[in-house]
């Protein structure tokens, strides 16, 4: 079984699919939680939501090899970090990532064979109703995101990046969907042999591809090898 990443712009609905992926299968899907230097919002809760840290130790971590991806978004700091992936397959899970374009571009550089799904917004004037509707940012902070999900948007055209594009205008529709990229992609995935990890990956991505082939095969049986 392979990692997923769920890509999209701020806004477009991400958390709350990945929230119900978890909710309906608690012990087959378990999120990265990501590394941020932006400060919580209403609600959030360290550890859950995102991994809060500060800034300079972010950057001192992220100098050091300890992150699999990360992005300078909004002025802040977003990645993933190894530890993070680590702490989930070793749990016998999937692994689920929620990331954006520039993340998803180092994920695959790195050589993880992991699915990509883009989530997309049914329009750009959706997108800034539901950024709006949120009520937790300034002005300036809303243009910027919206800006940025231009961009963004652009990606899911790039022929044979992602796995597949879903349209969020009705979440349970698009959750279906998800749901069928993840039969298609992600559990039907045909295990690669050992030469072709080496291969594929090389040296530094080999070993987190060894953990997520050995969760999968506990999960699989039951807890056993």
């Amino acid at each position: 079984m392979r990692p997923l990443v769920i890509v999209g712009p701020s806004g477009v609905g991400k958390g709350t699919l990945i929230a119900m992926l978890q909710r309906e299968f608690p012990d087959k899907f378990g999120f990265s939680v990501s590394h941020t230097t932006r400060g919580p919002r209403p609600g959030e809760v360290n550890g859950v939501h995102y991994n809060f840290v500060d800034k300079q130790a972010m950057e001192r971590d992220i100098a050091n090899g300890k992150f699999l991806e990360h992005a300078h978004v909004h002025q802040n700091i977003y990645g993933t970090s190894f530890a993070a992936v680590k702490s989930v397959t070793k749990a016998g899970k999937i692994c689920l990532l929620d990331i954006d374009v520039q993340g998803a571009e180092l994920v695959k550089k790195s050589g993880m064979d992991a699915a990509y799904v883009f989530i997309a917004p049914p329009s750009m004037e959706e997108l800034e109703r539901r950024l709006r509707g949120r009520g937790t940012e300034a002005e300036d902070a809303v243009l910027k995101r919206l800006e940025n999900a231009r961009t963004e948007m652009k990606s899911k055209d790039v022929a044979g990046f992602y796995d597949a594009v879903i349209v969020n205008d009705d979440v349970d529709k698009a959750y279906m969907a998800l749901k069928e990229v993840i039969e298609r992609h992600v559990d039907s995935r045909p295990a690669l042999s050992t030469d072709q990890l080496l291969t594929r990956y090389g040296p530094v991505a080999f070993g987190i591809a060894c953990a997520i082939a050995i969760a999968a095969r506990v999960f699989m049986n039951g807890g056993k090898l």
